[in-house]
């Protein structure tokens, strides 16, 4: 056993099996060294601090001023880009590179283009509201001259047409210069009219409204305008209506106004005389030609500014980015008056001490400050951080992980076997060598343009796609594997390792449905031999291999998981776990369903006919009776009686022993006769300094008790369901071959049989895709939930607690653009 130890010790450790050892440290910072130590150390991305003013609110904190200055900048910036979004341009895919703006000197730049754009738009507004003014303008001088022109002569002299006409507009300035020098004292008596132009999705309840309020003394023309007019409000292209509505008196003039007013319909004066709309159409024409021309000149000034900030627009978010990360960093430190220096503390893997001291010396150089910052490691209370360093291929494995829990400090990591048994158990369930191409074909090209698509913006489901290209690139990989191992290509099975083992009974193979196949060589070399596709047993004889193997695996991976636990234990120096919970939970899992495995492999290696299920049965109901035909082995009755025994007494082993035993070393720690840490990790302190010591609260027994009884129950009743879970694994084989068979028979098969290319092409069509959504998408979903489920209760519940917290540094890096 000593050896044994020793050996294990020996080993070399592996860099994803523990997290990485922490250090809980201290910085004591001068102010004039503060902001560039604090930049420093978010480029090396190594430190996660503690906030030091958890009960301050964000306004009575040191730097709050300069926050508020960077979230105003990032307001502005974000203005520039919508601006710029709006205006249909780019920002720069190569910014220029400015060599240390200061930030005041940025927020001066930030504010004048602020309010040289507010006033470029606010007068590009003006003036489109005046283009907009005089070109309904323009269609209504067209439309209702028509109107007036069909209309019945007045008896109103042209000079007062004009002015008894309305002119809603009153700071219509730009059209009025013909327009006043008609305008005389209103006459009451005679025929009016008003002519306007009104929304087309309006025009008929404006109608409505008119009659109604007139009582019908009135008269309605209308013609569309002919082209679209840009809405001020919403920007949009609105199709508009030109209207003259004919009425008489003061009091329905008053009346139509206000209606005009309430629906948003713009009102323009138009002459009966003929002259005098041609005088007035000439003059909109023209002031519209200048007009078009300045807002052209408006446009490009605002583009060529817009471009111009485009040019630096990423540079400064990502500086403003960082200086408000700084800041708020800045806020989770302690400020000390009387010393004028911030206090601060944080976590950092102890291989990074190093890195951290020489930053922050390189910041006191570069600061120019008389006073180093001074660093020095701390002892803590609470358990650190957990921190796996990962790469891009282990990373979407650790993830799988966390998402159950992150790992406890230093615990094992399930990761390091999720890399390939999560893949592999996903296979089980989805082998087909041709899907698996079809999934491998996928994954390569997600890694072929890995560096294209890692600087795109993905949509949520192909940013999860791409965030799983290597666990779909081992999937895809085992699922060819487990596919040549069932030899099914789309269900089809080939000859690839040679010749079949069996052939019929006679040259027309009638009687190989119902009488079977005779076998005439030796076993197939690899995998299922394809004569048993479409044979008589075909379907007894996959589920039974399937169903055994499922059991066999979920046999093996929980025995890793109970394995692990004692990894665990021993790593924590916790002998009583190892005593009292690893050895009493592999008697009981093996006396069980490692015993079941043991006669799966020996039935398998004999031939033997024996039945399984009539062993296991009777081994707890009448265990001392005769086996019989089902006897594999001597000795077989004899070992299932200790076996079973074995079971028995592992119960009460997991239950009573470690709730006594505690409660005795805590009696005997109060009494002063041991100071020996209980029921906790137990660190190496001259090896790991800085680790965490755990706080000891009173010792509650039943608690405790309570506490070993649910877990001994859970793993009893656990290691009978989870076996079982396993089964899932034959189950969604079973159910991707047969889906995958019925398509190919059923659809294309049956397709192919006519002699009509369309039929066959639909055939075809079908069975692609049904091939594509249901069994490379839907059952790729389902087997990946399966596989998830069996890693996160059947494997992670045996060792793994999951109750820790990630270590967060900060880090320019991990900023993104939601931190604007």
């Amino acid at each position: 056993m000593e050896r044994m130890e020793k050996l294990i010790d020996n080993l070399p450790p592996m860099d994803l099996m523990r997290s990485e050892k922490m250090t809980l440290v201290q910085l004591i910072i001068p102010v004039e060294s503060a902001r560039r130590s604090i930049s420093y150390l978010g480029e090396l991305g190594l430190l996660q601090f503690r906030d030091l003013n958890a009960e301050k609110s964000p306004f009575q904190r040191t730097f709050v001023n300069q926050v508020k200055r960077c979230g105003e900048m990032s307001r502005k910036l974000r203005f520039f880009k919508d601006q710029i979004s709006h205006a249909g341009l780019l920002s720069s895919v190569h910014p220029v590179v400015e060599p240390d703006v200061e930030l005041e000197e940025l927020e001066i730049q930030l504010a004048e283009h602020e309010h040289e754009l507010i006033e470029m738009n606010s007068n590009s507004e003006k003036l489109r509201q005046t283009y907009n003014e005089l070109l309904e303008f323009k269609m209504v001088l067209q439309k209702a001259g028509g109107f007036l022109l069909s209309s019945n002569n007045h008896a109103v002299a042209e000079e007062r047409e004009l002015r008894e006409n309305v002119y809603s507009n009153d700071d219509y300035v730009e059209t009025s210069s013909l327009l006043e020098q008609e305008m005389r004292p209103a006459d009451q008596s005679g025929l009016r009219f008003i002519s306007g132009i009104i929304c087309k999705s309006k025009a008929l309840r404006f109608e409505r409204m008119l009659f109604r309020a007139t009582r019908g003394n009135m008269l309605f023309n209308q013609a569309p305008s002919g082209e679209e007019i840009m809405d001020p409000l919403s920007a949009e292209m609105v199709e508009k209506t030109v209207f003259v509505v004919f009425f008489s008196g003061e009091q329905a003039r008053t009346k139509i106004l206000k209606i005009c007013e309430a629906f948003g319909a713009n009102c323009y004066p138009v002459p009966e005389d003929i002259n005098k709309q041609r005088q007035i159409t000439r003059e909109v024409l023209s002031r519209l030609s200048e007009l078009e021309t300045t807002l052209d000149a408006g446009i490009r000034h605002r583009n060529k500014a817009l471009t111009s900030i485009g040019y630096h627009l990423t540079q400064w978010m990502s500086m403003v980015r960082r200086e408000k990360a700084v800041y708020d960093t800045l806020n989770m430190l302690n400020f000390d008056v009387t010393k004028k220096c911030l206090v601060g503390e944080g976590w950092c893997p102890i291989f990074a001490k190093i890195q951290i001291q020489e930053a922050l010396q390189r910041a006191t150089f570069d600061s120019n400050s008389q006073v180093g910052v001074i660093f020095h490691v701390m002892d803590a209370v609470d358990s650190p951080p957990t921190y796996f360093r990962t790469n891009h291929f282990t990373n979407a494995y650790q993830e799988i992980v966390d998402a159950y829990g992150v790992a406890r400090y230093q615990e094992a990591n399930p990761a390091v076997y999720t890399v390939i048994t999560f893949p592999f158990l996903f296979a089980v369930m989805f082998g087909d060598w041709g899907h698996g191409i079809c999934l491998l074909l996928g994954a390569l090209v997600l890694i072929a343009r890995e560096s294209r698509l890692s600087a795109q913006k993905l949509g949520s489901f192909m940013e999860m796609l791409f965030g799983g290209r290597y666990i779909l690139l081992l999937m895809s990989l085992f699922s060819i594997y487990c596919g040549l191992i069932y030899n099914e290509f789309f269900s089809v099975p080939f000859h690839i390792f040679g010749g079949s083992a069996y052939k019929c009974r006679d040259a027309t193979c009638s009687d190989a449905h119902s009488a079977g196949l005779i076998k005439f060589r030796d076993p197939y070399p690899f995998g299922v031999d394809p004569s048993w596709r479409g044979s008589r047993s075909e379907l007894p004889f996959l589920n039974s291999l399937k169903m055994k193997m499922s059991i066999l695996l979920g046999v093996a991976q929980m025995n890793l998981g109970i394995i692990l636990s004692y990894f665990n234990a021993r790593f924590f120096h916790n002998s009583l776990d190892i005593r009292y919970q690893f050895v009493p939970q592999m008697i009981f899992l093996n006396s069980l369903f490692g015993y079941l495995s043991l006669l799966i492999i020996i039935k398998w290696c004999t031939g033997s006919q024996a039945d399984l299920y009539h062993v296991m049965i009777y081994m707890f109901l009448s265990p001392t009776d005769d086996l019989g035909d089902n006897e594999l082995f001597w000795g077989q009755r004899p070992l299932q009686i200790i076996l079973l025994l074995l079971a028995l007494v592992a119960v009460p082993w997991m239950l009573f022993p470690k709730p006594f035993i505690l409660k005795k070393l805590h009696s005997e720690r109060c009494q002063g006769r041991t100071y020996g840490m209980l029921v906790t990790s137990e660190f190496d302190l001259d090896v790991e300094p800085d680790s965490a010591r755990q706080h000891h609260e009173e010792f509650n027994f039943s608690e405790v008790f309570v506490h070993q009884m649910i877990h001994s129950i859970e793993f009893v009743l656990g290691a009978v369901s989870n076996t079982a879970s396993y089964l899932r694994l034959w189950a969604l084989s079973l159910a991707h071959s047969e889906l995958s068979t019925v398509f190919y028979e059923k659809v294309l098969l049956l397709a192919w049989g006519y002699d009509n290319i369309v039929i066959r092409l639909v055939g075809l069509a079908v069975f692609v895709f049904a091939t594509a959504f249901i069994l490379l998408m839907m059952e790729t979903l389902s087997a990946f939930l399966h596989a998830l489920r069996l890693h996160w209760v059947e494997f992670q519940s045996k060792f793994y607690h999951g109750d820790g917290y990630k270590f967060k540094p900060f880090s320019f890096a991990l900023i993104t653009e939601d931190n604007d």
